[in-house]
């Protein structure tokens, strides 16, 4: 997908949203039919069926009719796809679209084609009962026959065109890193390398704390209360793209750099939820502390770092040469003789064997059993022994 930002007028934004608006009623008019669906009723309205119903739902309304049909229409061939694609089981349940959230709307056809380059830095598409919208060369235009329009929670405007690029060549040279990724460090290699994923600065973050506090005192629905929330998107914004060039960075230097990538094989999904309530049964009606601040903390940690973009941008780019390995004691085991005991981590960053003496940064010890397959499974085993003749265990093969 490559994406370029938008520079709509006040007049094309308005157009814009309205444009999003269709879509999605559209989409959700959609879902609510099929989500009718029941034994005793009969099937639900398909794909030509809904098409028939828009046609005579746009000659009953002029408020859908000053739209562009080719969004609407879009918008049940997606609604289309994703039913598709959930039934194929390659894809989860569709779901509610909802306003200043899933804002945006696709191009598909001969129209999407329809883009102009100004000058060396601009160019402008024509949008649908919109006209010519300005968007910022970053990179070369891509060949597509689509393109989204999408609107983010900052209030920006891109348009990203659906171009799948090429897997990055292997430079064939044999060479096996291991990645292991943490909150202090957001990914240590074998090599000896720590690599800290970028954050807000330390003036970002403390207004980030001031606009959060007195997002908190504002009244629900009113004015100060938009604006503080639109001022609070727009940083968290910054640092979700400060967040996904770093790992686009990343990624590309691994994939270029060595020709296998080993990682640990972590459920991040799994790893942040909630921690599920503890009822006191002593007192009905009351609950346990169930360490949910400990929790939170430790989950945006995990997020801010990038554990599952990191992994996905690799098997994306690097195809066949991902390894995913079993994560158990990765982080008490030696890199070098493969003794395993908790009295081997010392701290957070140091790492010394108590068999051999190795010592040293324990994100980097850890990167090194990865890379060497060393990862033990939860067996029986007793702390400490782990067998010399066991072969390196991957989880699977992507």
């Amino acid at each position: 997908m490559s994406r370029f930002r938008m520079y709509p007028t006040p007049a094309q934004q308005a157009s814009l949203l309205e444009q999003c608006k269709h879509a999605r009623f559209v989409w959700n008019l959609a879902l609510e039919q099929w989500s009718m669906w029941r034994r005793d009723n009969g099937p639900t309205p398909g794909h030509v069926e809904q098409a028939r119903q828009l046609t005579e739902a746009r000659s009953a309304f002029a408020w859908l009719r000053a739209g562009s049909q080719t969004v609407q229409q879009q918008a049940l061939r997606d609604f289309d796809q994703a039913v598709k694609n959930f039934r194929a089981g390659t894809h989860g349940r569709p779901t509610w679209r909802k306003a200043g959230l899933h804002e945006g709307f696709r191009i598909v056809g001969p129209q999407a084609c329809r883009i102009v380059q100004l000058n060396r830095k601009w160019a402008a598409a024509l949008v649908p009962k919109v006209g010519w919208v300005r968007f910022r060369l970053s990179r070369a235009i891509p060949g597509a026959k689509s393109y989204r329009v999408t609107r983010d929670r900052a209030g920006r405007w891109h348009i990203a065109f659906a171009v799948i690029p090429g897997p990055i060549p292997a430079p064939a040279t044999g060479g096996v890193v291991g990645v292991d990724r943490g909150v202090a460090v957001s990914a240590a290699l074998s090599t000896g390398e720590l690599l800290r994923c970028p954050d807000l600065s330390s003036r970002a973050a403390a207004r980030l704390t001031h606009l959060q506090r007195r997002l908190a005192r504002s009244r629900r629905g009113s004015n100060r209360r938009r604006r503080v929330k639109s001022a609070i998107a727009k940083l968290h914004a910054h640092a979700a793209d400060r967040r996904k060039d770093w790992v686009e960075k990343v990624t590309t230097g691994l994939a270029r750099r060595f020709d296998v990538i080993r990682v640990e094989d972590l459920g991040v999904a799994r790893m942040t939820r909630r921690p599920k309530p503890r009822p006191d049964f002593a007192r009905p009606g009351s609950y346990l502390p169930n360490g949910r601040r400990v929790k939170a903390v430790l989950n945006r940690g995990i997020l801010a770092n990038g554990w599952g973009s990191l992994v996905r941008r690799l098997e994306e780019k690097a195809p066949g040469r991902v390894e995913r390995i079993n994560p158990a004691y990765t982080s008490q085991t030696c890199s070098v003789c493969g003794h395993r005991a908790p009295e081997n981590r010392e701290s957070q960053a140091v790492f010394r064997c108590v068999a051999c003496g190795h010592q040293a940064h324990a994100d980097v010890n850890a990167a090194s059993s990865i890379a060497a397959g060393r990862a033990v499974s939860a067996r029986r085993e007793m702390p400490g022994r782990v067998s010399p003749k066991r072969e390196p265990q991957l989880a699977t093969s992507v």
